[in-house]
Parts: C-alpha cells; sequence; structure tokens
C-alpha cells in the first residue's frame, strides 16, 4: 500500500503546482474603468493613501479596522499652510474609533484627537493620521468607516 500511496502523493503535488497559461486580451474599455478605479483614495494593508480630491475639493476613503489591522495609517500631502478638518464616520453610527495621533513631516506628532479633528498645519510635506480605537475605553471598534479630510488654505 505505502508502494502505491508515494507516487500518488508526488503526481499530486506535481500537478497542482504547474502553471496556467493565460492569454489576457486587453479591452480599450476595461482600461477606461481601471483608470476609474485608480483614482479612487483605497486602503491597501493598514495604510490609505489620500490622493485624489472629489468634484468637492474632499479627500473622502472607506477603511476597515479589524483585528489583524487595528491601527490604520491616513497618509497625505500638504503643500501650503493650511487648516484640516478631518472626521471618522463609523458604519454603525458610533463607535470606539478616533484619531490617535497626528505624525508631522518633521517626524513630531499630537494627539489623542476624537472623531473629529481640526488644526493648523504649519508644515509642508507628508503627514500620517493614525486612526484606531482608546485604550481607555471598552470595546473596540472593528468594522468600516469614512474617513473624510478638508483642508483650505489658510
Amino acid at each position: 500500500m505505502k508502494i502505491f500511496l508515494i507516487p500518488f502523493v508526488s503526481i499530486f503535488f506535481f500537478s497542482c503546482q504547474q502553471k496556467e497559461n493565460k492569454n489576457v486580451k486587453v479591452n480599450p474599455s476595461n482600461q477606461i474603468v481601471s483608470k476609474k478605479n485608480k483614482e479612487e483614495n483605497k486602503q491597501i494593508g493598514d495604510t490609505i493613501f489620500m490622493n485624489f480630491k472629489n468634484e468637492k475639493g474632499l479627500l473622502i476613503a472607506e477603511g476597515v479596522v479589524d483585528s489583524i489591522h487595528s491601527k490604520i495609517y491616513v497618509k497625505f500631502k500638504n503643500e501650503d499652510p493650511a487648516v484640516l478638518k478631518a472626521t471618522i464616520i463609523p458604519s454603525t453610527g458610533k463607535g470606539n474609533i478616533r484619531f490617535n495621533q497626528i505624525i508631522f513631516p518633521d517626524k513630531n506628532s499630537d494627539g489623542p484627537f476624537g472623531m473629529d479633528l481640526e488644526m493648523v498645519l504649519k508644515q509642508k510635506g507628508n503627514y500620517i493620521l493614525v486612526i484606531g480605537h482608546s485604550l481607555m475605553a471598552d470595546n473596540p471598534y472593528w468594522g468600516k468607516f469614512k474617513v473624510q479630510l478638508e483642508h483650505k488654505k489658510g
């Protein structure tokens, strides 16, 4: 029985590892869809890159806090002195979620804050907002949320 089992298992593993040859045809209409998707602010892993403003001039993205990604990092760039207004909107309406910290381009930081944040950005460069739950409160928030950033020249 062992004699038959070893070759069978070997063939099974080799057949599972063979690569498929897929011929993908590019359709011009698919390229338009992919360009639209690139112009969204999306969460990748534990980071949301805020690169695209909507028609109202706001940076908006959806994110997810879960047991794997208990802190979400929202990265955005500031070119001129501005006033930042940031808001977290949990999908459930309320929850133990907040802006834990803001990291400035010179690597200094400030925080914690609540679900709303308003401050003057004096430095030019890349900022990071850290979103997570309050360690001082019970029931950490797990789930979807929206984050909205508005920065106007001040």
